[in-house]
């Protein structure tokens, strides 16, 4: 009888902890699911949240004119400061499209000394509004579109009107770097292409346009 009993209480010891084994198996192959989950969770979390952020960029540049989109780019502070001078704020807010090839302030800064300046005086403004307007293409020119008419043509270059009826040769270098030719033979490289607006594109550029 005692045998029975201490078989009985071996058979049940041996029972629980085959269970209690079984619940720790069980237990640890579900922790790498439900951190698989998490881990997964969190990278779709982020990789969300780099997608509404570069959406609230794009959004927040298309919903700006140009002469914010020009106030707020990076090395356009004296074609700026011109346009206001010259009273053309309200222009390039405009309905539009416009396409604007702004010169960068290095740009400014190689003209003859003291060129700037004087175009600034007000007594000058109908010259610099001038020198500005040939700066403005009337429509919407993105650089794939510019290359595009480029290429189609014959002698692989295009001519913009601006304006002001103003001819600029637009061409594509080696380098696949769009050259623009001005009325007096000079030459602009464009820098930063498709700077865009809701009313328009901006290409700056590392020389100022002089018209024939």
């Amino acid at each position: 009888m005692k045998k029975s009993f201490v078989i009985l209480g071996l058979v049940s010891i041996s029972f629980f902890a085959c269970k209690e084994e079984n619940k720790d198996a069980n237990t640890n192959n579900e922790t790498p699911t439900e951190m698989n989950e998490s881990s997964s969770s969190g990278e779709n979390n982020s990789t969300s949240e780099t997608m509404n952020a570069d959406e609230a960029e794009a959004n927040s540049t298309s919903e700006m004119d140009l002469a914010d989109v020009a106030m707020n780019a990076e090395n356009l502070s004296t074609f700026v400061a011109a346009i206001e001078q010259a009273g053309m704020t309200v222009k390039i807010k405009g309905e539009g499209p416009f396409t604007i090839l702004a010169p960068t302030d290095e740009a400014f800064k190689q003209l003859p000394e003291g060129t700037t300046e004087n175009l600034m005086k007000p007594e000058n403004a109908e010259k610099l509004e001038a020198a500005l307007s040939y700066h403005i293409i009337p429509g919407f020119v993105d650089s794939k579109k510019l290359k595009d008419l480029i290429n189609e043509s014959e002698d692989k270059s295009y001519e913009l009107t601006t304006a002001n009826d103003g001819k600029i040769t637009a061409s594509i270098n080696k380098n696949d770097q769009v050259v623009l030719t001005d009325g007096k033979g000079n030459k602009a490289m464009v820098t930063k292409a498709d700077q865009k607006g809701k009313n328009g594109v901006i290409h700056s550029i590392n020389s100022v346009l002089m018209r024939k």
